[in-house]
């Protein structure tokens, strides 16, 4: 199956597991709740999933890659404690709980949560010294005396033996006390997740011309080559880098994420070209909404391949700025948040109270909470850039206010404050705003009818800044289009015009 219908079924598991009767008796019995094994090629999107689930779920989780423990790491190594017993000091010699029973344990502690996932990555490539006690972790649900907690559900992978020497088979004592789930690449659920994650737009326009570049391993005389999921998107994060700090990008570096050269090499010239196009369609002054007639016969006339890959490079600069006005929306709401708080720490404070000393305290309070959250690992990536951002704002806004002001005047000196960032977000949504009626501009002229405006309007439908974007602010033709386009077309004739144009682009590779 694949990776999505993998994570459903481990959800559901995991919600199977945890339910209990109205006496407090699991659903299902301890004994009979089998860890789940998921099997796969390396780099499909096993941790990921883990990391999705325990999200969803809200509780936990623990992920262990085991193949640096040997048996005594895993059980405990000897340990010496000094102990008073008869009035003298003696040294004796005790058994540590295991290192991951431990993290089980730390991590309840660190997050508040009583259930969890524990993950155990290449489970079937440990040593030959550690493989009973894998066994008998699987079997048992033990690390030598040390059980797994109540309420922990066991998750283990592995990769099959054609894509790593060192594995080791289970024998059927072993199968027939987990849920083996064996998971196989698919593209269109990877793309699902790359377009959640925000990953380089070359990257997810590069995959749609050329889906059969996606996942590859193969052997010849000079070893093994493959490119993976992980692959493309450690190297969209490169990417993504290079783009922030002006980085040389070549097929040297790319090769080093994607090991397969002939991949490699295609990615590489396409790079070239996608920065080229970058430059040569002036993508920034069509979303500035400068004259494009100089670029407009060239897009006419331009393959598939550079069309698709202009249509990306619009959607690319378009995000950009739905992300910068979802961002100064969610800091300005935190920010009314605490202008709230502070209006009525005012109406309870004592008279003699200073206004400018409470508001800072309110601000250390908000940053304390801040770093907790961070630290504990229960706020979300978004979360926690959003209270960053709203943080620094309350610091600086704390540090201009005059410890002589009255309450009146204080509240009114941060809300004149606050009121500049409502103008911040404001031009922020007006320029994403502008820039998408710049772009419908151009695929107007350009491409009315196409392909290529069924895939623009699909992806704005679908991304994770321009969907809640556009749910907030109305763009009539985004309208018009969603409902002649994708509500009648559909998706088989794109992907059919993708198929036939892979066709030629194998047969006409040099192009790159």
């Amino acid at each position: 199956m694949d990776i999505q219908r993998a994570k459903e079924e481990i959800k559901h598991t995991v919600q199977a597991y945890l339910a209990c009767d109205d006496t407090g008796c699991p659903l299902i019995p301890p004994v009979r709740q089998r860890p789940i094994l998921l099997m796969g090629p390396p780099g499909v999107g096993k941790t990921q999933i883990m990391e999705q689930i325990a999200q969803e779920c809200d509780i936990a989780l623990v992920a262990y890659t085991i193949t640096h423990h040997t048996r005594q790491s895993a059980v405990g190594l000897p340990f010496i404690r000094e102990r008073n017993f008869g009035g003298k000091t003696r040294s004796v010699t005790e058994y540590t709980m295991s290192e991951i029973i431990a993290s089980v344990y730390a991590a309840m502690e660190r997050t508040g949560k009583k259930n969890g996932i524990l993950f155990i990555d290449e489970i079937n490539c440990v040593s030959e010294t550690l493989a009973p006690t894998m066994l008998q972790f699987l079997q048992c649900k033990t690390f030598g005396n040390q059980a797994v907690p109540g309420g922990w559900v066991i998750v283990a992978a592995g990769n099959p033996p054609e894509y790593n020497k060192s594995v080791r088979d289970f024998d059927l004592v072993t199968l027939d006390r987990v849920r083996r789930i064996d998971i196989e690449p698919k593209l269109s659920v990877w793309q699902t997740y790359a377009r959640a994650h925000r990953l380089h737009p070359a990257v997810m326009a590069y995959l749609e011309l050329r889906p059969q570049h996606f996942y590859k391993i193969e052997n010849d005389v000079d070893g093994p080559q493959f490119v993976t999921a992980r692959g493309w998107e450690d190297l969209s994060a490169f990417l993504q880098a290079a783009d922030k700090l002006d980085l040389p990008v070549d097929e040297g570096v790319i090769g080093q994420y994607l090991r397969h050269p002939d991949v490699a090499r295609d990615f590489a010239a396409y790079w070239v070209l996608y920065r080229k196009y970058h430059q040569d369609y002036g993508v920034e002054d069509i979303l500035q909404g400068k004259p494009f007639d100089a670029v407009l016969e060239r897009a006419l006339n331009a393959s598939f391949d550079e069309r698709i890959s202009l249509v990306s490079l619009l959607l690319a600069g378009l995000n950009t700025r739905f992300a910068a006005a979802r961002s100064a929306d969610a800091v300005t709401d935190a920010c009314y948040q605490q202008l709230r708080n502070f209006k009525r720490t005012l109406n309870q404070a004592d008279e003699d109270a200073v206004p400018a000393d409470l508001f800072a305290e309110q601000c250390k309070s908000y940053r304390a909470r801040l770093e907790e959250g961070k630290t504990s690992g229960t706020m979300l990536p978004a979360e926690v850039a959003t209270r960053t951002r709203a943080a620094s704002l309350l610091d600086r806004w704390a540090g201009s206010l005059d410890a002589g002001l009255d309450a009146d005047d204080a509240f009114d000196a941060v809300r004149a404050a606050f009121n500049q960032q409502v103008q911040r977000r404001e031009e922020a949504v007006n320029t994403a705003s502008d820039a998408l009626e710049a772009a419908f501009d151009f695929m107007e002229r350009a491409f009315p009818d196409g392909q290529e405006m069924v895939v623009f309007v699909n992806e704005l439908a679908l991304g994770p800044d321009s969907a809640p974007f556009l749910a907030d602010n109305e763009c009539e033709r985004f309208e018009l289009y969603s409902q002649k386009l994708l509500l009648h077309a559909g998706e088989d004739e794109l992907l059919a015009e993708l198929q036939r144009d892979d066709i030629r682009a194998e047969e006409h590779s040099t192009d790159f």
